[in-house]
């Protein structure tokens, strides 16, 4: 018995070495088993990450925001805009109509000048003279006349008593008829030497103003009644009050004129500016249409008579002209720095009912008080963008803010 107690208990003291080993690998293959678990966890985070969205990312922004608003409804004229050029109503070139030496000028370059104020003096002395010498031919035939008179009645006398002949009294009454004429020829040469006398003082045909003189005193000038072309030009004068402002409309633009007035209809009130204003304030009346289009431009000729009783317009000066060639039609307007130009058309941007921008090309007209005229492509109910262009691309989303649109406060109608 205790041989074979001794034997187990030396087998349980002989196994208790072996008992540390197998505790170690036990203990390795826990870890393993750990970091197994461990490492399909971090995978299975990883991959449910990459599934899921991060909530760090950002909202797409919401549609830019714009103003809309309906077209303006208005009865508008159908108008055009023409350049014009302002002209004197007279304009007369003072030219000497009798040779001589210039001996007084009697005003200041560049003055009004009023009718029949003394402008040049030319020396009158020779035509004295002239004048003089027929006076005296003038005395010399009334006396021959006087004779030629006497003399016919004597020969009268005596062919009643038999002491003359008809032939006498036939000679008598030429003398008379021929003393007749030389009188009338020599009050004649009486009127022409005053006419002359007369030319040597030259006097403004109308009230205007002179230009500078184109001689100096002590000049010898020529001059011809017949107005050669030889003759001296001294100075130019022109009207100032009323003027006229010329101007050319196109034949399709006299044509939509023809239609709206009666043919050959004047006295329709044009309105205009100057080159430094902004607005066509001032007004004048059409007084002239040419009967004949000129076939090298296709242009028809035509003017307005201006007041000018300030003197402030000048001969020369351009004007941009407001005429109106139709009667005002319901019309659609929008602001101007609404229409976009797209290569040759015009566009505007609109926005539909989804708030999805919409171009549509449209035809535009003049301007009227500040606002732009669209004569066809719009429709009275649609939203026209106004404000944010910048922002509104064909196709894409917006959020429409309504406005309003309204006419310019110091608009001049131009």
């Amino acid at each position: 018995m205790n041989d074979i107690e001794t034997i187990k208990t030396t087998k349980t003291a002989g196994n208790e070495p072996a008992r540390g080993p197998r505790r170690s690998r036990a203990g390795i293959l826990a870890g393993s088993t750990a970091l197994a678990v461990l490492a399909l966890s971090a995978g299975f985070l990883v991959l449910d990450g990459a599934a899921r969205p991060s909530h760090a990312i950002q909202a797409p922004p919401p549609p830019p925001s714009v103003l809309v608003s309906e077209p303006l409804r208005q009865d508008v004229s159908q108008e055009v805009h023409l350049l014009g050029q302002f002209s004197a109503v007279d304009r007369v070139e003072l030219r000497a109509q009798v040779g001589g030496t210039l001996s007084e000028i009697d005003f200041k370059d560049g003055q009004i000048v009023h009718k029949d104020d003394l402008l040049f003096v030319i020396d009158p002395r020779p035509y004295e003279i002239k004048l003089a010498s027929a006076v005296a031919s003038v005395q010399t035939a009334k006396a021959r006349l006087d004779l030629a008179t006497s003399q016919l009645w004597r020969a009268q006398q005596l062919k009643r008593t038999d002491f003359g002949t008809a032939e006498n009294v036939d000679q008598r009454s030429n003398d008379l008829r021929a003393a007749t004429a030389a009188l009338a020829t020599s009050d004649e040469a009486v009127r022409d030497a005053q006419l002359d006398l007369e030319y040597c003082r030259v006097t403004a045909p109308f009230d205007g103003r002179i230009n500078d003189h184109q001689v100096s005193v002590r000049s010898l000038v020529s001059g011809s009644r017949a107005g050669a072309s030889a003759t001296t030009l001294l100075a130019t004068v022109v009207s100032l009050d009323p003027i006229h402002l010329d101007f050319d409309m196109s034949e399709n633009d006299f044509l939509a004129f023809q239609r709206a007035h009666t043919p050959g209809q004047l006295g329709e009130t044009v309105r205009f500016r100057l080159g430094d204003e902004k607005h066509a304030t001032h007004t004048g009346k059409l007084d002239f249409i040419d009967n004949t289009l000129d076939r090298s431009s296709g242009t028809i000729h035509a003017r307005a008579l201006v007041d000018n009783h300030d003197l402030f317009l000048v001969p020369g000066e351009f004007a941009r002209l407001v005429v109106e060639i139709g009667r005002p039609t319901p019309s659609l307007l929008v602001p101007d720095q609404a229409v976009m130009l797209d290569q040759s058309q015009s566009l505007l941007l609109t926005v539909g009912p989804d708030g999805t921008v919409i171009p549509k090309p449209v035809e535009v007209g003049a301007l009227y008080k500040g606002l732009r005229v669209v004569q066809s492509g719009l429709l009275p109910t649609d939203r026209v963008i106004v404000d944010g262009l910048m922002h509104a691309m064909p196709g894409t989303k917006v959020t429409p803010t309504a406005s309003a649109i309204h006419f310019a406060a110091d608009d001049g109608r131009d």
